[in-house]
């Protein structure tokens, strides 16, 4: 079996389109359902984050999954295949295992060391648990990631020195007010993201927090934790004029503040500035609203740069955690080759033992007169053929099950001898034996 990974992310897609292949948290069971139905797929998981989208899948059949899973998210989306394409990256194997230990471990991030992703992708295998598309291979990967990302948090710095989406539009508003005493801030939205970010504006200065939400009640509570004031989400934009700083992160398919309103609510500003964060995908606020002036209007992509300059400290507990990841990239190939490696060889020798008593049978039936004891003799030999046939192809399997290539041998005696596709089943459901 092999783990498949197809997506697309920050470092490959821009946020027009990786907007466009977003799946909303609160209806995974449609998409979900419809990965399983794929011919080739038997487990599936789905993790869709502003900064990226991907499938993690498992199949026997690695090209054709690959294929059909790329078909899958552009036709789910209504895309032309071709659209995403160039956008596309795909993994399988031992780079699909690497690839997401260092996305649960942030080491893939826009902001390397940020612990949003790892809640994420619990999220994402919450979700697959719910609709029972995660099975032992997918079940025993992500808990194993979720372990890794706990040994690099601990053993490294990599999440020292706050560096985040949020702290970086702290940044930003910094330079565009000198400073941010006496300035009001927006939230619209209620999440966590919008949470951090309040108390990155908080501690710098920012004297009044606003929150709407769709759940009145939620911007309420998000409120009551700043001392600030819930708005009502169907009237929010009367209070835009009152506003220093936006920022947005709701789950609305459309644009929650146009270009149109907010020309009216910088006029009646008297055109004094405005900065607006939106950090949503799909984005909340209508980029043309950026050509206006005393408008500054940036989305999850305009923060990298700003990102990047808070890094460098992190460079090097990252290469430390690098380390981490692929001794424990080993360590899982290793029990994923394990977990084949007895079915084979038990399905290869109950293959010879069935061709065995039909030889046996087929010759004793044309040999009348044979004492028991002579029965028992040819019985004896065809076994020590058997035996001795499969004592070192048996040898070898179990031998190369620990390296890299264990999964090859695997494949090739299952190819050679024709070997029906085995009932995976963890041996050892343990985690910390792993």
């Amino acid at each position: 079996m092999n783990i498949i990974v197809v997506g697309l992310s920050h470092h490959t897609a821009p946020v027009e389109i990786r907007e466009k292949v977003a799946f909303p948290q609160e209806a995974m069971a449609i998409p979900l359902q419809q990965m399983l139905q794929l011919p080739s797929v038997t487990e599936a998981v789905i993790v869709s984050t502003c900064n990226r989208v991907e499938l993690y899948a498992v199949s026997r059949q690695e090209y054709v999954a690959t294929s059909e899973l790329k078909r899958f998210l552009a036709n789910f989306h209504d895309l032309a295949p071709e659209t995403l394409q160039e956008h596309l990256y795909s993994f399988s194997g031992t780079e699909a295992i690497q690839h997401v230990l260092r996305v649960a471990a942030s080491l893939d991030s826009m902001v390397i060391g940020e612990p949003q992703i790892l809640g994420q992708i619990k999220t994402a295998y919450a979700h697959a648990c719910e609709c029972n598309a995660a099975g032992v291979i997918l079940n025993r990967f992500l808990r194993k990631a979720f372990s890794v990302a706990k040994r690099v948090r601990n053993e490294t710095a990599i999440a020292s020195n706050a560096v985040s989406i949020s702290f970086a539009a702290v940044e930003l508003a910094r330079k565009i007010f000198d400073s941010l005493e006496n300035k009001t801030v927006m939230l619209i939205g209620a999440g966590e993201m919008c949470e951090l970010a309040a108390k990155h504006f908080v501690n710098n200065g920012v004297s009044k927090v606003l929150v709407t939400n769709r759940t009145f009640s939620r911007a309420e509570k998000l409120a009551a934790e700043f001392d600030g004031v819930a708005v009502s989400f169907d009237n929010f934009q009367e209070q835009l004029h009152r506003v220093d700083i936006v920022l947005s992160s709701t789950g609305a398919p459309d644009y929650v503040l146009s270009a149109k309103k907010l020309k009216e609510v910088s006029k009646a500003r008297r055109y004094k500035p405005m900065f607006l964060i939106d950090i949503a995908v799909p984005r909340d606020i209508d980029p043309t609203a950026n050509k206006l002036d005393s408008i500054y209007l940036y989305d999850v992509d305009d923060l990298q740069g700003v990102v990047q300059a808070n890094l460098k400290g992190r460079q090097k507990e990252a290469a430390r955690a690098e380390l981490i990841v692929a001794a424990e990239v080993e360590q899982f190939c290793s029990w994923l080759t394990t977990l084949e490696v007895k079915p084979t060889i038990v399905a290869l020798r109950q293959q010879m033992e069935q061709i065995r008593q039909g030889e046996v049978e087929k010759t004793l039936s044309n040999l009348s007169g044979l004492a028991d004891k002579e029965r028992q003799a040819i019985e004896s030999m065809s076994n020590a053929i058997i035996n001795k046939i499969l004592h070192h192809p048996t040898h070898i399997l179990k031998q190369k099950s620990s390296g890299a290539d264990g999964s090859l041998y695997v494949d090739a005696t299952r190819t050679l001898f024709d070997l029906p596709d085995a009932v995976t089943s963890d041996p050892d459901s343990d985690e910390t034996n792993q």
